[in-house]
């Protein structure tokens, strides 16, 4: 059995988050049927609250030590050693609570699942100081205060709608940052990309940033980090394609970047959609009594991308969860309108006269 002791923990918890920051302190003794053991893995056992990559900065910065010593990871233990951490969890700076709705699928004590609205930003940056999913999350509960970046462990696009999950404690956020780099958390997407295909497939291309647009992310083959991306044809339109994508990456923009890079990019994307292509007829073609089908396509100013499924193992029971959201009602408007297009074209082929472009 590993033993941790003289735990003390210091965190803010009040509605802003103090300059101050959140630190740790702990012991262990490293116990002796461990011996002959890699001590990165035995950290791990030590100290389940972090994740491996964490306590191996903090072994490399001087934070962790072995005996008071900072050896490397990958060093064979003889049993008995003591550890201590004397670490500072990253601060990210003031953010203020702030009483933003949130539209929660789950919540227990370890976990929270949201699903995210268009529009949010995710955390705090550059030209977007409130308003974002942190600040909400730090109003709905303060004790995401002791937690980096308030338990938020991946994150969507502005624009980009659905599901995200959010560590509750730092057992829990140690765990989903294992799944996430372990590649066990399922996160399924639909996306709306133009042009048609006749089959599902596979993207394997590094992503790195643009060598000259430092906004946008392209596929670097040299520089660019592993990425892949599996889709399925989930809804065929006249023009377009609805696809259920899977990562096996996290990169940013992933999916954005892997479909225009086929040359599909996805429908309104403003950084990789190129030009608004309508299809033949969208123009006359009308859903309802007043917007064309130009209009609907032309009215989307947003990435026609949702997180539809999250899976993942629960961090304290190990039970496999998974949770489904519908679509937002712009992107089931913009899927209503290229099916009403997709069944006029389909009725003019069976020679009814009901509309030709």
């Amino acid at each position: 059995m590993l033993r941790s002791l003289d735990k003390t923990e210091g965190f803010a918890q009040q509605d802003e988050v103090s300059v101050t920051e959140p630190t740790i302190n702990e012991r262990a003794w490293i116990p002796d049927e461990a011996a002959g053991r890699r001590l990165d893995a035995v950290l791990a056992e030590c100290f389940p609250a972090f994740s491996r990559s964490r306590l191996q900065r903090w072994l490399k910065s001087g934070e962790l030590t072995v005996d008071g010593a900072s050896p490397r990871a990958r060093m064979t233990v003889q049993g008995g050693e003591e550890v201590a951490i004397q670490a500072h969890l990253p601060d990210d700076g003031p953010v203020a609570a702030e009483p933003i709705p949130l539209d929660i699928v789950f919540e227990d004590a370890s976990l929270l699942v949201i699903n995210k609205p268009a529009g949010r930003v995710v955390h705090p940056g550059a030209g977007n100081a409130h308003g974002t999913l942190q600040n909400a999350l730090l109003h709905h509960d303060p004790q995401l205060h002791a937690i980096p970046r308030a338990g938020i462990v991946h994150r969507l696009d502005r624009d980009t709608t659905g599901l995200m999950v959010v560590a509750k404690t730092l057992e829990a956020h140690a765990h989903l940052v294992e799944q996430l780099q372990a590649r066990t958390m399922g996160r399924a997407y639909l996306a709306l990309t133009l042009g048609t295909f006749t089959a599902g497939g596979r993207v394997d291309a590094p992503i790195g940033r643009h060598p000259r647009d430092r906004l946008r992310m392209a596929v670097r083959e040299v520089s660019g980090k592993p990425a892949v991306t599996h889709y399925r044809i989930e809804e065929r339109f006249a023009a377009h394609t609805l696809l259920r994508c899977r990562l096996e990456s996290g990169r940013t923009h992933q999916i954005r970047v892997h479909m225009a890079s086929i040359r599909h990019p996805i429908v309104g994307d403003p950084l990789y959609g190129g030009r608004l292509q309508l299809p033949s007829g969208a123009e006359q073609l009308r859903v309802g009594s007043s917007l064309s089908i130009a209009d609907v396509l032309r009215g989307f100013h947003r990435q026609a991308l949702h997180a539809e499924t999250l899976s993942l193992a629960h961090p304290v029971t190990g039970e496999t969860l998974t949770w489904s959201t519908p679509l937002p009602a712009d992107y089931e408007q913009l899927l209503a309108a290229l099916r009403t297009h997709r069944e006029a074209i389909a009725a003019d082929e069976a020679g009814d006269g009901r509309w030709r472009p």
